[in-house]
């Protein structure tokens, strides 16, 4: 196994995320992941964030700088030097929470509901669960409420402008 992929296991990541949590959320953003990896002798710090409006390059930038003041305050990375690497999610986080669902209104998604596949753009979500334009049948706009829902998987699309979802971001 690279050294670079050896998960670190001396080192707690629940900890760790107690620590930045409150920073990350100060920043007016929610913390996605935290994972730590072994880089030869140093560890490799890997924080996702992210936000209703998104996470730009300045973002990350200013929240790597606070995370950073606030892990040099506490011992959570033990004795061992490491790289903090601050990141949004990719397009191909699967969607599992309804603030994932609610990030990606106006998207097209797949998922699994109760047992079998469905494709459809995403017109809305909410703490209940998500409305979906079905892709088999266009005139079909379905409710499906978290539980009946496996993780979505947002279709990544070529050639539709941001200006096509319209300007309420819900597809129309």
């Amino acid at each position: 196994m690279p050294a670079g992929s050896r998960h670190a296991p001396s080192v707690d990541e629940s900890r760790i995320a107690d620590v930045i949590r409150p920073v990350v959320t100060a920043a007016g953003m929610d913390l996605e992941s935290v994972r730590v990896t072994a880089a030869g002798r140093r560890r490799l710090l890997r924080v996702v964030v992210d936000s209703d409006r998104g996470v730009s390059l300045d973002d990350a930038a200013a929240v790597s700088r606070e995370l950073s003041a606030a892990l040099d305050t506490v011992a959570v990375m033990g004795d061992f030097p490491y790289t903090l690497e601050v990141s949004s999610p990719g397009v191909d986080r699967p969607l599992t929470d309804p603030r994932h669902w609610r990030r990606a209104v106006g998207r097209l998604v797949q998922v699994t509901v109760t047992g079998r596949p469905v494709s459809g753009r995403i017109v809305s979500a909410d703490a209940d669960g998500v409305t979906l334009d079905v892709a088999d049948d266009p005139n079909a706009r379905r409710r499906f409420g978290y539980a009946e829902l496996g993780a979505g998987a947002i279709q990544v699309e070529f050639g539709r402008l941001p200006s096509e979802l319209g300007a309420t971001g819900d597809g129309h």
